[in-house]
């Protein structure tokens, strides 16, 4: 008979949803002060906690900004001051007596040409730049020093931009079947992560965990022999065996297999074993992908949250980043997906009412 340190183990390994669950009913960890460092009962940095990611400091730097990591204090409010003002504005109440837009949106920013999105009220970006060290940051990456990603390859380039060329404008017809190969509403599974609520957009899961523009809590739950990190978008939980052993390479998945280990203070994790769609395969990354995140205690409030992404078959060399989780208040609420367990099957439908008006307009309507 298995013993219930193997049972719980296997189910880990599993990624059954269960075990994410069974973590936070954990009981709290002995804490002791140690210079405003929370720390376990055996005297490892405690990570546990809400924090809140958020930040107007974009993933790549401004080419305008060249080699150059730190925004100045001027720099850095005149950004807040920027978007502090551009939401009061969006705020502004509309006009009750405005016309509809025309079809297919205005042209304006925002979704369809400004129609049928989020307006600014639902969005929750952040409101400052990150600080480290007490310098604001031009872009969460600083390796390369120019503060981008670095080339891609070319078939990773090609690969990316087919991607990209299935989200077109809806102008209400089926242009997708005078191309070659299978169109964009061929197969549910087809459809992007994020639409089919499997994986949150952006890589706001990870790995690497990075800030998106809105449901950027991530809750963090610690034990000597795991460490869970609960992403507010979509829900997803990764869990991390400290000290374990990857599995092998046939067992893959989207957010990959993650094992641990506490190098000093920091916990270094390293993940590998990603399925062809992980997190960041909207930036082109592949089953090739591995992650090294370092999570380590800056204060009691605050974490910081180190990433170096490598994946040959998608880019030139390896690149890192880095940027403060600082703790919320707020806590980690369901995150009700409505897109795919809803508007899936008439997305699916309304693509076959628009292949049967082009073979009916191909025919003289036959």
């Amino acid at each position: 008979m298995k013993s219930l340190k193997q049972v719980r183990a296997h189910f880990t390994l599993l990624g059954v949803a269960f075990g994410a669950v069974a973590l936070l009913a954990v009981a709290p960890l002995a804490a002791a002060e140690d210079g405003g460092i929370p720390r376990t009962a055996s005297g490892r940095p405690d990570l546990t906690g809400t924090y809140d990611i958020a930040t107007l400091t974009p993933l790549e730097r401004d080419p305008k900004f060249s080699d150059n990591l730190y925004l100045s204090p001027e720099e850095a409010e005149e950004i807040a001051n920027a978007v502090a003002t551009r939401r009061a504005d969006a705020l502004e109440a509309s006009d009750p007596t405005r016309e509809a837009p025309p079809p297919g949106g205005d042209g304006s920013p925002g979704a369809a040409g400004n129609v049928g999105g989020y307006n600014d009220f639902w969005l929750d970006y952040g409101s400052r730049s990150i600080s480290i060290d007490g310098k604001f940051r031009t872009s969460l990456v600083f390796d390369p020093p120019n503060g981008r990603l670095p080339k891609m390859q070319p078939a990773a380039q090609q690969a990316r931009m087919a991607f990209f060329q299935l989200f077109r404008e809806n102008t209400g017809t089926a242009w997708w079947i005078d191309g070659d190969g299978p169109g964009p509403y061929d197969d549910m599974e087809q459809r992007p992560l994020g639409e089919r609520c499997v994986l949150g957009f952006g890589s706001t899961s990870g790995p690497p965990m990075l800030p998106t523009a809105y449901n950027n809590l991530k809750r963090v739950v610690q034990t000597e022999d795991y460490v869970m990190i609960l992403a507010e978008m979509i829900h997803d939980a990764r869990i991390i065996r400290i000290e374990g052993k990857h599995l092998p390479e046939g067992m893959t998945s989207y957010m990959g297999d993650s094992i641990g280990h506490w190098d000093g203070d920091t916990l270094v994790v390293e993940t590998k074993n990603f399925g062809k769609k992980p997190g960041m395969y909207t930036y082109g990354a592949g089953e090739g992908l591995k992650v090294t995140e370092r999570f380590s205690r800056i204060d009691g409030n605050t974490l910081n949250y180190n990433f170096t992404v490598e994946d040959p078959n998608t880019w030139e060399s390896a690149w890192s980043g880095e940027f403060p989780w600082p703790a919320a208040d707020g806590r980690v609420y369901e995150y009700a997906c409505h897109e795919g367990n809803y508007a899936m099957g008439n997305i699916m439908r309304g693509a076959r009412l628009l292949e049967a008006d082009a073979a009916a307009a191909s025919t003289g309507g036959e």
